[in-house]
């Protein structure tokens, strides 16, 4: 009988689990334990981390988990890379939901980096408006470059003070709108965009909103991760799951 875990937490991991409910397929989503007010999901829930490979491996095992979804956010390396060990372990299929990053398009000013770190050595000397948007687990680096004011978009609200001297925080849940990002950036006189290449719509349009408005942005380039089977959609979950009639995005 099959038993699917699917590790979310973002917008393609909650349209998938509207999908598998719909498929009346048994299932649990699984959150990282980081945001505190997650989106309602329509299946059994359970939130933390598993205790490494050996945890996740003992968490398939114990609930007779037969499907698991990787359906992180790109940049949650550690955990793809759990998932890809104990399912290899368990011999458990695996399948990764991952829209494809994000190309560069005529008018995009990027400058590539591979990490967080890099992305703050690149950052112009001379004070500047900055927007960070790279999830507050990433400013750390940032702290080493005080002279620049940032703007700081969370899904919470933050627990502690801000590593950084001088810092806005706008909280907020995308998907965000071209005209949105404008009007921010516009208003907040922006003039340097640091962002990690997620891919997928729900994000882009910071992206776009860069280009029409001519500023340079810090792009960070996804981490490199072991071969796994994947797919760029919902309906091609459902289809791996062996759904091919259910609908998905």
């Amino acid at each position: 009988m099959m038993r699917a875990l699917i590790l979310g937490g973002t917008a393609d991991a909650n349209l998938l689990a509207v999908a598998i409910a719909r498929a009346g397929i048994d299932a649990v989503y699984s959150y990282g334990g980081r945001t505190r007010a997650p989106a309602d999901q329509p299946l059994p829930v359970r939130s933390g981390g598993f205790g490494g490979v050996s945890g996740l491996a003992d968490y398939l095992r114990r609930e007779a988990i037969t499907h698991v979804i990787d359906a992180t956010h790109p940049f949650a390396a550690e955990m793809s890379r759990n998932a890809i060990a104990a399912c290899a372990q368990t011999a458990t299929p695996l399948v990764a939901l991952e829209r494809a990053p994000w190309d560069k398009a005529s008018g995009d000013r990027w400058i590539e980096v591979a990490d967080v770190v890099s992305a703050a050595t690149a950052l112009q000397d001379n004070p500047a408006r900055v927007f960070l948007a790279i999830g507050r687990q990433h400013i750390a680096p940032f702290g080493a470059r005080p002279q620049h004011a940032y703007t700081l978009r969370f899904v919470d609200p933050p627990d502690e003070t801000l590593s950084l001297p001088n810092a806005d925080v706008i909280v907020s849940r995308g998907p965000f709108t071209l005209e949105g990002e404008l009007a921010m950036m516009r208003a907040r006189a922006i003039e340097w965009i640091v962002a990690r290449n997620s891919g997928g719509t729900g994000a882009r349009a910071k992206i776009d909103a860069a280009r029409v408005l001519g500023l340079p942005v810090i792009m960070i380039t996804r981490p490199s991760l072991p071969d796994r089977p994947r797919v760029e959609s919902v309906r091609g979950v459902m289809q791996w799951l062996g759904h091919r009639t259910c609908l998905g995005a």
